[in-house]
């Protein structure tokens, strides 16, 4: 059924031997880091290599089978979700069932994602694993981050269906969109018909800030009320078979006057030309440079405060950073939110966002509601 009308919309299952070509790729940037193992904490990791989606459990990929410790809680989840591993249940510490594993397996050295465990977890890990050949456990980054840059079709395909379901319930929520109505009832309208509409909810906190409190880029949404003659920017974002989108639209209540035309059609010309740059081979800081450009030309750059995206997938941020002098390289199959954005104090702001992939033969936006219909009258 589709998204757009209301119906709830179910992705097809990710085959098996997708998740084993991932697990695939990852012992393949093992074998150059000369591991033969590794340690996945971190859940969306965990969900990605193995469909598990539970919020705790631990990974080892090895020349093996792989296997996935979970505690009781997720037992059954595990065994229903999870494709080519095999599942252990752990009753006493998933780390501690790790480290006696890897000790009674003689493993001679394993990798760990540095940013994932604590100096405690990691000294209790090396504290069971310890032995006659002890593991030496060697950190590798964040390994499984730079893997997932790049989506596969399955993947693509969940983003793109969050960002329809995404741009879809704004649509549909814009005749609410008048003086006296709260903002905090605009964003739990908006995360209600996201759940209607098949989504899980939302990929985090919406923001609809008004007025003033437009000014601040990460504003959460408050019991204040709408008034005439003022800018409201709506940034949302539904998750749909687990992976996200993100958008932002800014819309004035009333006929804005010269001053607002301008600074609108500013922030629209930059975000065009930063999606135009969405091009494979492209360094993430290009973008954003092509955004400063345009609002520079306007005066306006000293009041665009942050980055212009950040990657999105089964996290809403993700590698790569859309930054100043951010040397990354776009690659097809890519997935970013391209969103800058100007902030007055005392006034107000305005951000434009869309998700964008980087196709094969350019740009593809995936959260298609209309920037150009902003004044409700």
């Amino acid at each position: 059924m589709d998204v757009a009308r209301g119906g709830v919309d179910h992705c097809a299952a990710i085959p098996a031997s997708v998740y084993e070509e991932r697990r695939t790729r990852l012992a393949e940037r093992l074998a150059g880091l000369r591991l033969r193992y590794l340690l996945v904490t971190k859940p969306v990791d965990i969900d990605y290599l193995s469909g598990f989606r539970g919020s705790a459990g631990a990974l080892v990929i090895g020349p093996r089978q792989p296997r996935l410790w979970v505690d009781p809680r997720y037992t059954l989840q595990a065994r229903e979700e999870s494709r080519g591993v095999e599942i252990a249940e752990s009753r006493h510490g998933l780390l501690r069932a790790v480290g006696r594993w890897a000790r009674r397996r003689r493993v001679p050295s394993a990798g760990w994602q540095d940013a994932h465990l604590t100096g405690a977890e990691m000294a209790q890990l090396r504290s069971e694993s310890r032995g006659s050949g002890a593991v030496r456990w060697r950190g590798v980054g964040v390994l499984l981050d730079d893997l997932r840059v790049v989506k596969d079709r399955w993947e693509i395909e969940r983003i793109r269906r969050a960002g329809r379901l995404t741009a879809s319930v704004f649509e549909q929520v814009l005749h609410l969109v008048k003086p006296g109505v709260r903002e905090c009832d605009l964003a739990a309208e908006l995360e209600y018909r996201m759940k209607l509409g098949g989504g899980e909810g939302p990929a985090f906190e919406t923001i609809v800030a008004s007025g003033p409190r437009g000014a601040w880029p990460h504003a959460r949404a408050s019991a204040r009320a709408l008034r005439a003659g003022e800018l409201v920017i709506f940034d949302l974002g539904a998750i749909l078979g687990g992976y996200a989108a993100d958008m932002t639209r800014t819309v004035f209540l009333g006929e804005p006057n010269r001053r607002v035309r301008n600074l609108y059609s500013a922030v629209m010309k930059a975000q065009t030309r930063a999606v135009r740059a969405v091009q494979d081979a492209t360094p993430a800081g290009e973008i954003d440079c092509a955004a400063r450009r345009i609002l520079a030309k306007h005066r306006l750059a000293r009041y665009f405060t942050h980055s212009t995206g950040h990657g999105v997938g089964l996290e809403i941020h993700e590698r790569p950073r859309l930054g100043k002098g951010e040397t990354t390289c776009l690659r097809t199959g890519s997935v970013v939110t391209v969103e800058p954005g100007i902030y007055l104090e005392g006034f107000g702001g305005i951000r434009i966002e869309d998700t964008v992939l980087v196709g094969p033969e350019g740009p593809e936006v995936l959260t298609p509601a209309s920037k150009e219909c902003w004044v409700i009258r």
